[in-house]
C-alpha cells in the first residue's frame, strides 16, 4: 500500500489515519509536507513524529506497538544509584535547549549519520521559543555540557525524541531528573517513541497503539507545566522510589 504525500505548502493538510501506517517498515504514514510548528504540534498529538535522514523527504510514523515509559517503572540500578549521589554534577531544564539538541545530532559511535537534520534543530528550537519544547542538561563541576536529553510536551504529555551522553550515565541521570519532576507535575508517563535495549533496561515498555492514542485523547489538552522548566531543588531526586513516588523518611513539598 502506497503512503500518502502531504503538501509542503499547506501546513493544515491532514495527516491519513494512523490505522493505515504501514507495517513494514513498521509505522511509516505519510511522506513530505513541512516541519512547521503547527503541523508537528499536530503530528504530535495524534501519535506520529518524524524522522528522516538528510536527502530524504519528511518521514512521519506511528509505530505499532510505542515505547512508553511510566515515572513508576523506571529502573534505578544499584551503580546509577551511586552515579546520582557521587558525581558532582549540576541538572538544569531549559537552559542550553539548542545546545543540546545539537548534541544529540552529532554522529554517535559506529554511525556517520545523524537523523537530526539541520530542518529538524531548526524547527524544535521553534517549538522551544513558542513554550512547546524542552531540554534537560547535565554539567560537570567545570560547567561542561556532558549530557541531556529534549523532547515536546503537550499537555500532560511528554514525547522524548533523543539524548546524548559524553559521560558514563550522564543521559540516565537527565532521565531520572525529568521523570522526578514529570511525577510531581502529574504526567503518567513519557513517549519514547521506540523500543531500545538501552530504553527497555530503564523500564520502558511497548504500549498498542490504539491505547497510546487514547491515552493522548485523555491527556494532551489538560494543562502542562507552565514554560519555562526549571529544576525544583527541594526535590531529592538521589533518594527517589519511583514505585512508591516518595523518597523514604523525607517529606517532599510541591514541585515548582
Amino acid at each position: 500500500m502506497a503512503i500518502k504525500w502531504l503538501d509542503p505548502v499547506d501546513s493544515g493538510s491532514l495527516f491519513p489515519p494512523v490505522e493505515e501506517a504501514l507495517k513494514e517498515p513498521d509505522g511509516l504514514l505519510a511522506a513530505g509536507g513541512d516541519l512547521s510548528p503547527n503541523r508537528l504540534l499536530r503530528a504530535y498529538r495524534k501519535g506520529i513524529f518524524p524522522w528522516y535522514e538528510e536527502g530524504q523527504p519528511i518521514l512521519w510514523w506511528s509505530p505499532n506497538p510505542r515505547a512508553v515509559l511510566h515515572p513508576q517503572h523506571l529502573r534505578i540500578s544499584r551503580s546509577l544509584r551511586k552515579t546520582l549521589r557521587n558525581k558532582p554534577w549540576t541538572i538544569s531544564f531549559d537552559q542550553a535547549f539548542e545546545r543540546t539538541v545539537s548534541a544529540c545530532a552529532a554522529p554517535r559511535r559506529g554511525s556517520s549519520g545523524t537523523w537530526i537534520t539541520d530542518r529538524m534543530l531548526e524547527a524544535y528550537c521553534e517549538l522551544f521559543i513558542q513554550g512547546h519544547a524542552h531540554s534537560v542538561e547535565v554539567w560537570d563541576s567545570d560547567s561542561i555540557l556532558i549530557g541531556g536529553l529534549y523532547g515536546v510536551g503537550i499537555g500532560k504529555v511528554f514525547f522524548g525524541e533523543s539524548m546524548f551522553s559524553h559521560e558514563s550515565d550522564s543521559s540516565k541521570v537527565a532521565l531520572i531528573y525529568l521523570l522526578r519532576h514529570l511525577q510531581t507535575w502529574g504526567y503518567p508517563l513519557i513517549d519514547c517513541q521506540l523500543s531500545s535495549p538501552h530504553i527497555d533496561s530503564l523500564g520502558a515498555e511497548p504500549m498498542p497503539r490504539n491505547q497510546f492514542i487514547k491515552h493522548l485523547n485523555d491527556h494532551c489538552d489538560l494543562p502542562g507545566h507552565p514554560s519555562p522548566w526549571t529544576v525544583n531543588t527541594r526535590l531529592n531526586v538521589n533518594d527517589w522510589l519511583p514505585s512508591l513516588g516518595v523518597c523514604p523518611r523525607i517529606n517532599q513539598p510541591t514541585a515548582d
